[in-house]
C-alpha cells in the first residue's frame, strides 16, 4: 500500500481543491456510478441499467467524473467506454466504507451537514 501524506494543505486555494474532490463522490448518483465501475468497464447504457438512473443523468454525471478525473473512457465500435481512471479510487471507497459502517448512526442522524 503506498505510503500516505499527511501533510495538510496550507492555502485556501488548496483546501477548497480538496472539499471539490471530495464533493465529486456527494452525488448520491456520481458515487453509485463510481462504484458501478469499480467491477467493470461500461459505456452509458449499461450505466443507466445498473444504477436505474436516467440517460441523460448518467451522462451529465460521467462528464463531471471525467472532467474531475475519476474516470476515464475510450471509444469502442459505436460506444464510448468508461472506467475509473485511477485504482485509489477504489481505496477511497472502501476507506469510506469502513469508516460509515463505524460512524453509520451518527451520520445518519447529523443535522450539520
Amino acid at each position: 500500500m503506498p505510503e500516505l501524506n499527511t501533510t495538510l494543505p496550507d492555502n485556501v486555494a488548496q483546501i477548497e481543491i480538496f472539499a471539490k474532490f471530495f464533493h465529486g463522490l456527494s452525488n448520491p448518483t456520481r458515487f453509485r456510478i463510481v462504484e458501478a465501475l469499480l467491477d467493470r468497464e461500461m459505456n452509458v447504457s449499461q450505466l443507466v441499467d445498473a444504477i436505474g438512473a436516467s440517460q441523460s443523468q448518467v451522462s451529465n454525471q460521467l462528464a463531471c467524473l471525467k472532467w474531475c478525473g475519476y474516470v476515464t473512457s475510450r471509444q469502442e465500435g459505436k460506444y464510448v467506454v468508461y472506467r475509473i481512471s485511477d485504482e485509489r479510487v477504489r481505496m477511497i471507497l472502501q476507506l469510506a466504507k469502513e469508516i460509515v459502517a463505524d460512524n453509520a448512526e451518527h451520520i445518519r442522524c447529523c443535522t450539520r451537514m
